[in-house]
């Protein structure tokens, strides 16, 4: 595990453990005699927390535990722990195509209704990490471009006037194909990650479906244990 990878983790933990009763983190120049890193580790590891939305850098006066951090599942992963203003996307293709069965079965579509169906890249730092091919119906999504395919989907979800409520993912370790790895610029054969997603609105709608390969990707979050659920698990 990285070094920044681990300060992220022991912070998490030991927020949940209460080590910080005032809500104050120890200074950076703290953190760093405490992990025995370089303060450069520790402001990406600083950086990293912020994305997520668990701390809150005020410049004179410290780093804060936000009062909603610990109601946070905390997931996140190598492309959500990045602000946005350091991740693009380039548009590889974008179709528009009668809905299959299965497209039919994901969005509730009748019969002669159509999807958008495109792949984009997704760059992170300047380094290509994701392959994204997604759908979206055309019957919600008339106006769909090149353009916002480029852009972020769930502000253009919201700027549509829709509601966005949750997802529902999926994850599968595989091994790049050769076209992927044209496109990631890796080897065949990397270790990858796939992702499936759907996303769905408050009214109970799909509005995109997606297949993501990933990278060096990583993912953390914290559940709370389930001890009815356990049980239930256990063999008699």
């Amino acid at each position: 595990m990285k070094k920044r990878e681990f300060v992220v983790q022991d912070i998490l933990s030991k927020i949940y453990q209460e080590h910080y009763p005032n809500g104050k983190l120890p200074t950076q120049r703290d953190l760093a005699e405490q992990y025995e890193v370089s303060r450069y580790t520790i402001q990406e590891a600083v950086n990293s927390l912020s994305d997520i939305g668990v701390i809150q850098v005020i410049q004179g006066s410290g780093m804060f535990i936000r009062k909603d951090a610990k109601q946070n599942p905390l997931i996140y992963n190598s492309l959500t722990r990045n602000s946005y203003d350091r991740i693009t996307s380039k548009i590889i293709y974008l179709d528009k195509q009668p809905a299959l069965e299965e497209d039919r079965q994901i969005f509730e579509l009748d019969d002669e209704q159509y999807v958008w169906n495109f792949q984009r890249i997704r760059i992170v730092n300047y380094t290509i990490t994701q392959i994204e091919t997604s759908k979206l119906p055309v019957s919600l999504f008339p106006d769909f471009t090149a353009s916002i395919a480029e852009a972020s989907i769930q502000k253009y979800v919201q700027q549509s006037k829709y509601a966005i409520s949750h997802y529902i993912t999926s994850y599968t370790p595989i091994l790049t194909t050769k076209e992927q790895t044209e496109l990631l610029l890796c080897k065949k054969g990397t270790p990858a990650m796939k992702i499936v997603n759907r996303g769905i609105l408050k009214n109970g709608q799909v509005y995109e479906y997606s297949e993501v390969i990933a990278i060096d990707y990583t993912c953390t979050y914290i559940v709370p244990f389930n001890k009815e659920s356990h049980q239930t698990r256990q063999k008699e």
